[in-house]
């Protein structure tokens, strides 16, 4: 199921190719849980970068920490707001802090939706692939909470 999800994700990412302009042309987004990391992300037009701390759990109740960085586009937005919900997707860099991924590189996808409850405040639900040299590819869900300013 959820490889089905990423699978649709990736692929609308893939098929919006019209440039979009009801994006701002600067963002700062303080991340405050997991999606895409908790840290910083700047966005210019529509591609962003971001940087910090990522959790998540390959396996119930074990949590798997990394260091990531990375960039997402960002397309179709569905509302008028000063900062529009809208799809992305996107491609990391991540390093291993414990369990069996320390010290490991990894890499990975991700796609999902972002949705502007109020002013800045959106959450943000996805999903992402993460794949290193010797562990195969990971799928997980990615949910997230954010706030972000225009300008």
């Amino acid at each position: 199921m959820k490889q089905h999800f990423f699978t649709a994700l990736v692929l609308m990412a893939a098929a919006s190719t019209e440039a979009q302009n009801k994006f701002s042309k600067n963002e700062l987004s303080v991340n405050a849980f997991r999606n895409p990391s908790i840290g910083l992300e700047y966005r210019y037009h529509q591609v962003s970068v971001h940087a910090g701390y990522y959790t998540t759990a390959f396996k119930a109740g074990e949590y798997t920490n990394f260091l990531k960085t990375g960039v997402t586009y960002w397309f179709a937005p569905v509302d008028n707001k000063e900062i529009p919900s809208s799809f992305y997707a996107g491609a990391s860099y991540m390093r291993g802090i414990n369990r069996d991924y320390k010290n490991k590189n990894a890499v990975a996808a991700e796609a999902g939706f972002r949705w502007m409850l109020w002013k800045g405040l959106n959450l943000r639900i996805g999903a992402i692939a993460v794949t290193t040299k010797d562990k195969g590819i990971k799928v997980n869900p990615t949910p997230g909470i954010s706030y972000s300013f225009s300008f």
